[in-house]
C-alpha cells in the first residue's frame, strides 16, 4: 500500500497500529482538494476482510432464516449484545459465492443449491475496509442438513430463527433488528416481492 498513488491521492506511509484480531493501519496521505491544492491527512483503517451476507427465503411460506448471536462492539455500545442478523462470513481465501454457501451450512444447517448475488456494498467506509457481497437464496426442509450453530472453534454460538418476512419487518420496525446488513437484505425482499 505504501506509495500507492492515483490522480487524487499519494500514499506517503502505512503503520500497523494492530494486528490481533484484524489489522488495524494509519494512512499518512496526501489529498488533491477539487481547487488543485494537495492536503497531507491522516486517518485509520480497520483491515478485517471482505465477507459475504444472504438472506435464505421460502417462497411458499413467507419465512426467511436469520441468526441470533453475541456480538462485543455493540455490547459495548450498550445494547445487550445478542444481535438478529442474516447469516454472513469472512471470504479469507474463498470466492464470495463459495464463502456464503459455507457459511450458510455452517451457521443456519442449511445447504442451498442455488445463491444470487444481488449487490455489494461499503458498510461503514469512513474506518473499516471490508467490502461486502450480498446474496438472496431459496431454501426448502430438505435443504436442512445440520442443526446449524456456527463453529465452537471460533466462538461462535449462533441460534437459527426461521420467521416470517412480516415478522422480520416488524423486529426492524421495534429496534429488535439493528444489523444494517440484515435490514438492507430485508428491505431487499420486501421490494423485490421474494416470499409474495
Amino acid at each position: 500500500m505504501t506509495g500507492s498513488t492515483s490522480e487524487r491521492v499519494r500514499i506517503r506511509s502505512v503503520d500497523i497500529l494492530s494486528d490481533h484480531w484484524y489489522v488495524l493501519r494509519k494512512f499518512t496521505f496526501d489529498y488533491r482538494r477539487r481547487s488543485g491544492e494537495w492536503q497531507t491527512l491522516v486517518r485509520e483503517a480497520y483491515d478485517r476482510g471482505n465477507g459475504a451476507t444472504i438472506l435464505l427465503y421460502n417462497r411458499a411460506r413467507k419465512t426467511v432464516i436469520l441468526t441470533r448471536q453475541f456480538r462485543l462492539p455493540a455490547f459495548a455500545n450498550g445494547h445487550d449484545g445478542m444481535l438478529v442478523e442474516a447469516c454472513a462470513g469472512l471470504l479469507d481465501k474463498d470466492d464470495p459465492e463459495t464463502c456464503i454457501r459455507k457459511e450458510t451450512e455452517e451457521e443456519t444447517g442449511y445447504r442451498i443449491a442455488n445463491v444470487r448475488k444481488v449487490f455489494e456494498a461499503f458498510m461503514s467506509p469512513g474506518s473499516v475496509m471490508e467490502r461486502l457481497y450480498f446474496f438472496v437464496g431459496e431454501y426448502e426442509d430438505r435443504d436442512r442438513v445440520s442443526a446449524g450453530g456456527g463453529l465452537e472453534d471460533d466462538g461462535e454460538e449462533i441460534e437459527v430463527l426461521e420467521m416470517t418476512l412480516d415478522q422480520a419487518m416488524a423486529k426492524v420496525d421495534s429496534g429488535e433488528i439493528m444489523d444494517g446488513k440484515t435490514i438492507m437484505l430485508l428491505q431487499y425482499a420486501r421490494l423485490n416481492r421474494l416470499v409474495e
